[in-house]
């Protein structure tokens, strides 16, 4: 090999090399977009005609979150709602109108760095930011547990995911779900390592092991953000009850372009895990000591 050919490739190595190395480093950028198109609050319940409470909660490692808790006259339960991984809580008021309209009470929070919560984001940080919604759900306001539905949509169906694993809802629901970070990596880099490069794993597969109750995997084959396999994929390995409701439309829009279908399929599945017997979930999470696997990073002796 002449010398050129040599500095060529040396040249090739150092540039992908930097490359690698930014996307390491700039991982949490390429996941997390608080600030698209705004972390300033839009709007609120109150513009499209909701009551709401606004809620502040303080996370396991002193960080206070913003969210918003909206009631429903005689709920039939409570959804715990966890969205994606741009804008915030005021950008999901389309959403909130859904489940409202179907009878459902809903708290909705703004991830830490997000909206008027406080922090920077972080895998980690996110699953504190769930528990601390969780406990405000069953501690604060006494709701039981069977009577908490966990959604999430894309990035927060991850969130919804490793949630419902720690505890045992009524039901879960995952819409537009990636199987996990990795994964989508590979698909959107297949020129580099990712698998080796990344700090971040949101991994649902693993999740939905550890989860017991009903499941509903929601999903469009026109969604070319996360592609329809990955809802088959969590649907076909989750071992309890579960439905797979496919809807039609893009990763953002699919719950208003699919209209009825959408809010009929939510509401059916409902009604069903709600009434099932709690054996009917799957394998218990917490198995027969009842103890919560830990988040990751925290050994089970010192939670």
């Amino acid at each position: 090999m002449t010398t050129f050919a040599w500095s060529a490739l040396i040249l090739a190595a150092g540039i992908y090399g930097a490359f690698c190395l930014v996307l390491f480093l700039t991982q949490a950028k390429l996941i997390f977009y608080p600030d698209i198109p705004s972390r300033q609050l839009a709007a609120s319940p109150a513009d499209i005609g909701l009551a709401y409470e606004s809620v502040t909660l303080t996370t396991g490692d002193d960080v206070r979150i913003h969210g918003w808790f909206v009631p429903a006259p005689g709920a039939k339960g409570t959804l715990l709602f966890f969205h994606g991984n741009a804008g915030n809580i005021s950008h999901r008021l389309d959403s909130l109108q859904i489940f409202h309209d179907l009878g459902l009470s809903c708290l909705i929070i703004d991830y830490r760095g997000y909206g008027r919560s406080e922090g920077a984001v972080s895998e980690q940080g996110t699953y504190l930011d769930a528990e601390a919604a969780w406990n405000y759900l069953a501690e604060t306001r006494k709701i039981p547990a069977r009577e908490i539905i966990v959604f999430g949509r894309s990035l927060g169906a991850a969130i919804a995911a490793y949630t419902a694993s720690r505890h045992r809802p009524g039901a879960l629901i995952l819409e537009s779900a990636f199987t996990s970070v990795p994964d989508m990596g590979a698909r959107l880099y297949p020129f580099l390592p990712v698998r080796l490069l990344s700090r971040f794993s949101y991994d649902n597969r693993r999740a939905l092991r550890s989860v017991a109750c009903p499941l509903l995997v929601i999903h469009s084959r026109n969604d070319r953000t996360v592609p329809y396999e990955n809802g088959r994929l969590l649907y076909d390995g989750y071992r309890g009850s579960k439905r797979f409701l496919e809807i039609q439309g893009e990763h953002n829009g699919g719950f208003l372009t699919s209209g009825s279908a959408y809010k009929e399929g939510i509401d059916d599945f409902i009604a069903a895990a709600l009434a099932a017997p709690e054996e009917a979930g799957g394998k218990a999470a917490r198995g027969r000591s009842g103890a919560t696997p830990p988040l990751p990073g925290e050994s089970a002796e010192g939670k």
